[in-house]
């Protein structure tokens, strides 16, 4: 696995730019369980950046629904998730490598095929490697929310990304959200009410309750268990 998430991007000049990340990246100690499960599994699941597209159907060896999801964390509900959906494929992007580890220690455990995984910026992924128009689903689940005024412009869900992954969706695809920060909810629903290309699949035109295809974790039922709110956002693609 290539350890190199981020990709430099230059001028005219070739001097390197300044581009503001979504995400702080904590490279953190790898186990030898994950380690292991690196060194083994990734040649089979792991998916190198390229600044190219990619063929999903050859990546996944058939033609079936993709549903991407950007910052899968440790991968326990991604693994659950392809588990229970062996009709679609899923492509799962993470920039923590013990997170990565985790996951396909996971999946190798239960038994999951229809998973594959990276280790890279996801704007960088989504802009070179994903066709137009190809996905399902793009899921984005409790993201950082750069709770301080002065980093908001850190947060992962602004007008450019969301155009972008609306590029990539298929007609009718949907992208699904997920956060347990009640201002960020806010902030993610104004700007997706802002693009015209999107259609709010909540009957209230806010949010939509937790749907049965993002599992539970472990961290939301606690959250629950301390009166802690999520909000779930799932916004479809209509032209």
């Amino acid at each position: 696995m290539k350890n190199d998430v981020i990709t430099p991007e230059f001028d005219e000049n070739g001097r390197p730019m300044r581009r503001i990340r979504s995400f702080v990246r904590r490279q953190g100690r790898l186990t030898k369980g994950q380690q292991h499960a690196l060194d083994h599994f990734w040649p089979v699941k792991g998916v190198e950046y390229q600044p190219e597209p990619v063929d999903l159907a050859a990546l996944f060896g058939r033609e079936a629904p993709v549903v991407l999801e950007i910052g899968f964390g440790m991968g326990a509900s991604l693994v659950a998730m392809a588990a229970a959906n062996p009709q679609q494929n899923f492509l799962g992007i993470e920039v923590h490598s013990p997170g990565v580890g985790a996951c396909l220690s996971a999946a190798d455990e239960a038994g999951v095929e229809n998973l594959r995984v990276m280790c890279h910026d996801a704007v960088d992924v989504l802009e070179k490697m994903i066709p137009d128009n190809s996905l399902r689903m793009v899921q984005l689940f409790f993201p950082d929310p750069w709770h301080k005024a002065r980093h908001n412009k850190r947060r992962i869900v602004q007008v450019p990304f969301a155009e972008l992954v609306m590029r990539k969706l298929k007609l009718g695809g949907v992208f699904h959200m997920a956060t347990d920060w009640e201002a960020y909810a806010e902030h993610m629903l104004e700007v997706m009410s802002s693009i015209a290309g999107y259609k709010n699949q909540s009957a209230t035109n806010d949010y939509v309750p937790r749907p049965d295809s993002r599992p539970l974790t472990k961290f939301e039922q606690r959250g629950q268990r301390l009166g802690h709110g999520v909000w779930d956002l799932m916004f479809e693609r209509i032209k």
